[in-house]
């Protein structure tokens, strides 16, 4: 039904995209470095319902609208090639701001965090271009039901951003406190990042439609 390159291959995208400074990211850190890592867990859970959202909404259109206008895949590869290109910039260019500098936050409700987790995950750009660009890019519609695909390939997206958001929101103290000593490794981390996402969106852009995205997967 999927082919282990396509699996790869949005697993290579999520991964660069979970580990670049986002949204998402910039909330749960700041949750967890100011009211602790339960706060940090409740917020995540509703990053990962909102994942759930995208996930079911998106597919139960597109595998309707791609049955039945196959080329649109090719438009929606280059708008996902271009939104990672951008994000690549956006994580290397002079001048930003650690997602890990230390802030005074005020207290919030189990419920609240929960909510604001929700929310943050869904009016995330990078969330909706991801489940609208990119991962449709690796659904064969040769290889049967493409609902079922986009399922799985979503399924393993969110289980990338479900694994790395939750070792960041335990480990985000520590990590707080070695990047303000240490300046350099931030720097090295956007740059690894950065340059990990223009390389998706490279082969993003030259990959075609003819098969499940094994051209992005080598």
């Amino acid at each position: 039904m999927v082919e282990q390159s396509a699996i790869l291959g949005v697993v290579s995208v999520a991964l660069g995209m979970v580990l670049s400074p986002g949204p998402n990211m910039m909330y749960l850190v700041s949750r967890s470095i100011s009211q602790g890592r339960r706060a940090g867990v409740i917020s995540l859970s509703g990053v990962v319902a909102g994942f759930l959202i995208y996930l079911v909404g998106t597919n139960l259109g597109l595998a309707v609208l791609f049955t039945a206008v196959p080329q649109i895949l090719t438009l929606i590869r280059l708008v996902g090639a271009a939104y990672l290109l951008w994000l690549a910039w956006k994580t290397v260019k002079p001048g930003g701001v650690s997602v890990f500098t230390v802030q005074d936050i005020s207290a919030d409700a189990p419920r609240r965090l929960f909510a604001m987790g929700l929310m943050t995950n869904l009016l995330n750009p990078k969330i909706a271009i991801l489940y609208i660009s990119v991962i449709p890019h690796f659904i064969d519609l040769g290889k049967g039901n493409v609902l079922l695909q986009g399922i799985i390939l979503g399924g393993f997206q969110i289980i990338v951003a479900t694994t790395v958001n939750l070792s960041i929101v335990l480990a985000a103290g520590g990590i707080a406190g070695f990047l303000a000593r240490r300046p350099t490794w931030l720097r090295a981390q956007r740059v690894v990042m950065g340059s990990t996402l223009g390389v998706l969106a490279v082969m993003l852009a030259l990959s075609d439609n003819s098969g499940s995205g094994s051209h992005m997967a080598t």
